[in-house]
């Protein structure tokens, strides 16, 4: 007797499986870098100019990671931070800024990761790595104050900086 013969198709990257990246940062530059790298990667990148266009890009579309840069017009990093937090306590945000004197806040927020600019790329995706991979009671955990890793990453120093 011959059993039935099933072909199946051969595994694919597709954009639904792609993991979804938001990005916000308003200085074109950076948005454009980072969105060619984290595609390098594999990810898909949605990208927003200021803190209200991450917010509708956030409630509109199913994203698995934030990079939200904290000095932006319209709507600052931190009040962008606040809302999603509150709407979607479990999603991973990176805070990413080139403001001194972050840290303590942003380890207070629960906020997954602080990154300075400017940034160590390689730190950067082993962050996203880790955050996607984190388990959602260890993110509530941060969240509520309780014990939970949390990621800084300072700014790379040039040759000349660590001398002084």
């Amino acid at each position: 007797m011959n059993a039935p013969f099933e072909m199946t198709a051969p595994a694919a990257t597709t954009v639904e499986s792609k993991q979804k990246i938001l990005l916000a940062d308003d200085d074109p530059a950076i948005r454009q870098i980072l969105v060619r790298l984290l595609s390098e990667e594999n990810y898909l990148v949605l990208t927003a100019a200021n803190g209200v266009e991450a917010l509708v890009l956030s409630e509109s579309a199913k994203v698995d990671l934030v990079l939200l840069d904290l000095n932006m017009p319209v709507k600052n990093g931190w009040e962008t931070f606040e809302q999603m937090s509150s709407r979607n306590p479990l999603l991973p945000i990176i805070l990413i800024t080139a403001r001194p004197n972050q840290f303590f806040p942003a380890l207070a927020s629960g906020v997954g990761a602080l990154l300075e600019k400017p940034l160590d790329f390689t730190k950067l995706f082993h962050t996203i790595h880790d955050l996607l991979a984190e388990p959602q009671a260890e993110r509530l955990a941060r969240l509520t104050g309780r014990s939970a890793s949390f990621s800084y990453v300072p700014p790379i120093l040039s040759e000349a900086g660590s001398r002084m």
